[in-house]
């Protein structure tokens, strides 16, 4: 008689050890599988893209006119501050090549004209400005500042999906002015910026930015001011213009 075969009598065993292998090995997969990564221009919460045009509801004589020369009512300027303030002078500004001072990123949102904001690729947003004609980038992804100094500076930006709002921190910026008259920030100032949208009663919508500047050469504290811009439907009234020490 042959011999019994065990082999019918592993086969449960065998079964139950493939199945307690295969869990652990599921779970890994599933934990290694790690989600998409949702671009900026992806996880937006919020559409800011389009042509806008300032819409001057606060500080109007600082901002549709030169105010006079050491008038800095409202900015809290150190006595260092106010000392730049007193000496300011526009031609000596246009000699240096300096007529971009007041059209700085500390100070351009608040300069009256048309801004154009647009996705440079799925990480980067660009602003271009008609008055003054310079451009800011504001970089979702880690990126590195420029060797130089520039007006615009280095900003950075990430999405608060809490409050639905963009936020961006720019330094590395070249000193400038925060009014026409020569009100100053050094290069050493930070800069936070807050861009909401509102829905306006027209159907139309309104860009409200918030400035916060530090500067602790020149400003005694935090220096903030909301610029408000309404949505335009299309780029037929951009001008753009180059930037002047005089306004």
């Amino acid at each position: 008689m042959r011999p019994r075969s065990s082999v019918p009598g592993l086969i449960a065993p065998l079964i139950l050890a493939s199945i307690v292998c295969a869990v652990p090995r599921a779970n890994a997969q599933a934990q290694g599988a790690a989600a998409p990564v949702r671009t900026a221009r992806q996880a937006a919460p919020i559409d800011i893209t389009g042509y806008w045009v300032a819409f001057v509801t606060e500080d109007w004589r600082f901002r549709m006119i030169t105010p006079p020369k050491g008038d800095y009512t409202r900015v809290p300027l150190t006595p260092e501050g106010r000392k730049v303030a007193d000496a300011w002078d526009p031609a000596a500004d246009e000699a240096a090549g300096n007529q971009c001072k007041a059209f700085g990123a500390a100070a351009i949102m608040r300069v009256p004209g048309r801004v154009h904001i647009t996705w440079q690729d799925d990480n980067t947003l660009h602003i271009d400005s008609d008055a003054g004609m310079q451009t800011r980038a504001l970089n979702f992804a880690a990126s590195a500042p420029p060797a130089e100094r520039t007006w615009q500076g280095h900003s950075t930006a990430r999405w608060d999906t809490a409050s639905q709002s963009l936020i961006a921190t720019t330094g590395n910026m070249r000193a400038g002015y925060l009014r026409w008259n020569g009100v100053p920030y050094s290069e050493n100032a930070a800069m936070t910026e807050y861009f909401d949208i509102s829905p306006l009663p027209d159907g139309g919508r309104l860009l409200v930015v918030t400035t916060t500047v530090e500067d602790s050469r020149f400003l005694q504290r935090s220096f903030v001011v909301s610029s408000h811009f309404k949505q335009e439907r299309d780029g037929s009234k951009w001008n753009p213009t180059p930037c002047t020490a005089r306004w």
